[in-house]
This record gives C-alpha cells, sequence and structure tokens, in this order.
C-alpha cells in the first residue's frame, strides 16, 4: 500500500481447514502478517476427526484477502474458502 493512501476494504470470512499438523505453524505466520486487518479468529479442534476447523473475520483491501486466502489454501493439507460481504468501505487519503 502507497504511504498515505488508503484502499477501500472490504469485509470477509475465510473459513480453513486443516488436515495437515505440519502446516500449522506456517498458518499463523501468513495470518500473523495480517494481524493489522483481522478482526476476529476462531479455531476448533475436531480431535475426533484430527482436523482443526478455523474461522478468520478479516476487513481488508480486496487484494489482500485474496492473496491471503490463496496462500493458504496452497498450503499442503489445508483448504481455505473466503465468503465476502456485499459492502465496500471507501477509502478516503490520510492527512499526513
Amino acid at each position: 500500500m502507497r504511504k498515505g493512501v488508503k484502499m477501500d476494504t472490504r469485509v470477509a470470512v475465510i473459513s480453513i481447514i486443516v488436515e495437515n499438523p505440519e502446516a500449522i505453524v506456517t498458518l499463523n505466520d501468513l495470518l500473523h502478517e495480517a494481524g493489522n486487518y483481522i478482526i476476529g479468529r476462531m479455531g476448533i479442534p475436531y480431535r475426533e476427526k484430527g482436523i482443526n476447523i478455523i474461522s478468520i473475520a478479516i476487513d481488508a483491501p480486496q487484494d489482500m484477502i485474496s492473496s491471503l486466502s490463496g496462500k493458504i489454501g496452497r498450503l499442503k493439507g489445508v483448504s481455505a474458502k473466503t465468503a465476502y460481504s456485499n459492502i465496500i468501505t471507501k477509502a478516503e487519503a490520510q492527512n499526513d
């Protein structure tokens, strides 16, 4: 993002299913990088099935959300799907 300029943002939910426990460290690193945009996170260990179900609520530029979801989905043993709200928050130039 360019200094002094804000981008339009959307609220979305990224739903993640982790079947490979070895991917969790990399997944957490990706989520940490997006931490400024994440509204909330809920993780549910489904021990009977040996998987983890994670839901991420995020308010960010659409390109950033798509990029994050794509990176998560490319992790071995991890799948991710994103649902977007129809509301777009228009950006305004920052006053420095």
